[in-house]
Parts: C-alpha cells; sequence; structure tokens
C-alpha cells in the first residue's frame, strides 16, 4: 500500500517536546517495551553506590524514576526532571512517594546549584540533547566531587530488532521521503570513542561503556503503536499522510506480524555510560 504524501519531511531540529497524546501512548506502551527492562538494570547499578541524592535528567514519564524508588535507600532524594510538560504530567501522578520530586528543566540548563547530588542519571535521553557536551558539562557541575554520572543510549538499529523492523516498514511506505526520527535521533548515538571522548571533555574520568543485549516480547499491534504513536514519528507520519495515522499503524503491524509473528521477541542492545566525578 502506497502511503507517500506530499507534505514533505518534518525536519528533525523542528520537533517538538512530546506532546500530551504522544506521552500517554509512550508511557503505556513504549515504556513496558522498552525502558523498564533497561530501568531496572540502570537502578542496580545506581545502587551499588548508595547516593543519597539523585538528579534524573530527561526523565520521560518515569520508567527509571520508579525503578529507582523501588531499589534506593527510602531515604534517598530523588529529583525527576523533563523538558517536556507532557511527560512530567502524564509520569508524576504515578510516582508521589516522599523524598521524590519532579521538575521541568532542561538538561542543559539545570536549575541547581553547584555540588547538590551524588548521581546524576539519564535514561536514553542523551541522544535527543543539541549540545551534549554543555548537558555533560552540567552534569559535572551538579555533581559533589566522586559522584556518578550514569546513563543509557540505544546500540545501533540494526542491532534493535523492533526499531529496525518500523523503520524499515515506514521506509517502504514512504520510500522518496522515509522518516528520519528513529535513525537519526533515537538510534544514532552508539560511537563509544566519541561518547567516552565527549565526557571525559566535561571532566568525566574515569568513563565506562559496556553494552548490554536484553529481550523484549510485545503484540506486534502493540509495538507499531508504541513506535508510531509514542514517539515525534506520529508527527513525522502525519506529516506525510494527514489523518492516515491509524491506518498506517496497522499496516506497520501486518509487516511486523508476517515478519516476526503475532507476539515478537526481539533483541535490544544499549550501552551503560559511567562516568565519574573528579
Amino acid at each position: 500500500m502506497d502511503f507517500e504524501g506530499s507534505a514533505g519531511a518534518a525536519s528533525i531540529a523542528s520537533l517538538e517536546p512530546f506532546e500530551e497524546g504522544v506521552a500517554e501512548y509512550y508511557d503505556s506502551l513504549l515504556v513496558p517495551i522498552l525502558f523498564e527492562p533497561y530501568a531496572s538494570e540502570m537502578a542496580i547499578v545506581a545502587e551499588r553506590w548508595k547516593p543519597g541524592s539523585v538528579l534524573e535528567v530527561a526523565a520521560g514519564t518515569g520508567a527509571l524514576t520508579r525503578a529507582l524508588r523501588a531499589t534506593l535507600d527510602p531515604a534517598t532524594e530523588i529529583v525527576a526532571t523533563d523538558l517536556s510538560h507532557a511527560m512530567i504530567d502524564v509520569g508524576a501522578p504515578s510516582l508521589t512517594m516522599s523524598r521524590t520530586h519532579w521538575m521541568h528543566a532542561d538538561a542543559q540548563n539545570l536549575p541547581f546549584a553547584s555540588s547538590m547530588f551524588d548521581l546524576v542519571v539519564c535514561q536514553f535521553g542523551v541522544m535527543f540533547f543539541p549540545d551534549k557536551v554543555k548537558a555533560y558539562d552540567e552534569a559535572k557541575r551538579v555533581l559533589r566531587s566522586g559522584g556518578r554520572f550514569l546513563f543509557t543510549t540505544w546500540d545501533s538499529l540494526p542491532a534493535n530488532d523492533f526499531a529496525r523492523c518500523v523503520d524499515e516498514c515506514l521506509a517502504s511506505l514512504f520510500p522518496s521521503n522515509p522518516p528520519e526520527f528513529l535513525r537519526d535521533l533515537s538510534y544514532s548515538y552508539f560511537d563509544i570513542a566519541s561518547i567516552k571522548a565527549q565526557m571525559s571533555s566535561a571532566g568525566f574520568d574515569p568513563v565506562s561503556c559496556d553494552r548490554i543485549e536484553l529481550t523484549s516480547v510485545a503484540a506486534a499491534h502493540d509495538i507499531a503503536m508504541a513506535f508510531c504513536q509514542g514517539t515525534p514519528l506520529r508527527e513525522e507520519i502525519e506529516r506525510r499522510a494527514p489523518a492516515r495515522i491509524s491506518e498506517i499503524v496497522d499496516e506497520v503491524a501486518e509487516r511486523m506480524e508476517s515478519r516476526h509473528g503475532v507476539r515478537p521477541c526481539g533483541g535490544m542492545s544499549a550501552f551503560v555510560v559511567v562516568g565519574r566525578a573528579s
């Protein structure tokens, strides 16, 4: 089926923070498929350092926040921040425990004094920072001496089954103008040498980057909905095929089901990065 439209591509740089409708799909579908498995892994890593105070940047709707709250000492202060008000509006009501705070904040310009936190964390958000070194500088600034910056970033698109399949399906539906979000943003920041160099330039030493491979199982239609409705792919699709998003979701789901079955099991690959502030 041909969905090629004439609206033209949306510039990746112009994509707005997740709107409310997108944030709801993100939380209900994308979080359990992609983010909860890695949130559990990150919380285990964070617990090793017994932090008394944690700042989370680009927290989304709180997948990692909830994992940290369930794993860390109840006395640990957690401040979860995100650039998107819609993400906070969806995520904050799900986690109202004491010593857990939500704030709107830009990771590149944090509204905190220097040396406030023992740990700064970010789950799959660094890829979206326009100036990564500036964001890393800010993480370093708000950390106490000896504190750590812990984040995850996706490995390449070919190493992540569900995302690769969605990207390939959409490219076949829009062959002359394929959506760019997955390939140019979400799954674009995986060069280990570059990551380590940027972290080191911000003053983190030593820096480790460890690959963690996990699997996820979900219904083919849920996967299609999660990516096409719960990410900025939705805006890209709607620009190319106005008012046809449901039809395209169904087409992506059918193609994924034909390749991988009704309930695919997909491999995921990401890097867990840790830097210590001197």
